[in-house]
């Protein structure tokens, strides 16, 4: 069966190929670990059903047609072929079941936000345009309790109860980022990685911070949240390289 034959006959196609190119992605940058980490779409107004990654499946060679349908309230779902594992499935149906916020969630231990969230003081100062970018926009897990099955992943959600705070910081994990459709979530996910990554290598020089005071740094927040069609020009670009490269992500 061709990729053409393919389109007609599943669902939610462009919202596919828009996931599979932010998988691609995240693997290239470096920013996966190995088979673990997940990646979630809501297809529903209720959330609970959701486009994931098959279980155990490399970010690099997710195509838009792997991936599979989950549904948060029927648990036979982990019984199904290419099942998420149970930390997924308890993590993401966790989300979109709880927070009507989160139409999109992506969870990884990408290497600079899990170096913050392992500091004992995991907040991120705003330093520079990219960190300012979250100034009052994040939240910090700071009871890291396991595997995230399915309490944990219900806990998780109550820490999304602020709307404006789209990004948290998981004490002794990793990072999880939530938005409303694949760009805006990706988009939000690169920036909060070199955000950190400009934090830790500061620290690292042990010269005193450059931080911004409060005002600048909420102004500088607001403006970028209204930058237009950033995200969406972004993750364009990067299906575009994918493209130009013969990428088999979008079949």
């Amino acid at each position: 069966m061709t990729v053409t034959d393919l389109r007609p006959n599943m669902d939610h196609w462009q919202e596919r190929v828009d996931l599979a190119a932010a998988f691609r992605w995240t693997a290239r940058l470096g920013m996966h670990e190995g088979v673990a980490n997940h990646f979630s779409l809501a297809i529903n107004e209720d959330g609970t059903r959701f486009l994931m990654n098959p279980n155990q499946r490399h970010f690099s060679r997710i195509k838009a047609s792997d991936l599979i349908v989950v549904d948060a309230a029927d648990p036979e779902t982990l019984d199904g072929p290419d099942a998420p594992d149970p930390t997924a499935w308890g993590l993401h149906g966790g989300l979109h079941l709880n927070c009507p916020q989160a139409r999109c969630a992506m969870h990884v231990h990408s290497i600079f936000a899990t170096v913050l969230a392992s500091l004992e003081d995991s907040r991120l100062p705003p330093i520079d345009q990219n960190c300012a970018t979250f100034h009052n926009r994040y939240v910090i897990d700071e009871n890291y309790g396991g595997l995230a099955f399915e309490e944990e992943g219900e806990r998780c959600a109550q820490l999304f109860s602020d709307p404006q705070k789209k990004v948290m910081i998981m004490g002794n994990h990793g990072v999880l980022i939530i938005g409303q459709n694949v760009a805006e979530t990706f988009n939000r996910l690169y920036y909060f990685e070199r955000a950190a990554e400009t934090y830790i290598r500061a620290l690292q020089t042990g010269r005193p911070l450059r931080v911004l005071p409060d005002d600048i740094a909420e102004k500088t927040a607001r403006e970028l949240e209204t930058y237009p069609e950033q995200d969406a020009r972004h993750l364009g670009e990067l299906k575009a390289i994918l493209d130009d490269e013969g990428s088999t992500y979008a079949s």
